[in-house]
């Protein structure tokens, strides 16, 4: 139904910056909200960066100031600029799309594969 591919990850020093990305295609009538979560060794997922689709945007205080999230709707794609990375930004990031694939039916959450983001010297 909805398939989302993630790029952007790899080995970063601290300081250093990426840029994540993920497409989502399938069978899409409509995207409401797109969002970035992650997931350190030993820690629960949590929430880094959400936007609507008229732009709104909020952040974990952890990369407020430090993460930019934004979206090209035309391309169903959301992307997650990281600055200023640290050691303790190191997780594996998913991105989450709450979609719907036909016009009558509720949103439903989809989840990307996860991409790995490791900062360290």
């Amino acid at each position: 139904q909805v398939q989302l591919v993630e790029s952007g990850g790899g080995l970063v020093q601290p300081g250093g910056s990426l840029t994540l990305s993920c497409a989502a295609s399938g069978s899409i009538v409509s995207i409401n909200r797109m969002t970035w979560y992650r997931q350190a060794p030993g820690k629960q997922r949590e929430l880094v960066a959400a936007i609507t689709t008229a732009g709104s945007t909020s952040y974990a205080d952890s990369v407020k100031g430090r993460f930019t999230i934004s979206r090209d709707n035309a391309k169903n794609t959301v992307f997650l600029q990281m600055n200023g990375l640290k050691p303790e930004d190191t997780a594996v990031y998913y991105c989450n799309v709450r979609a719907k694939v036909e016009f009558y039916r509720p949103f439903t959450d989809y989840w990307g594969q996860g991409t790995q983001v490791t900062v360290s010297s």
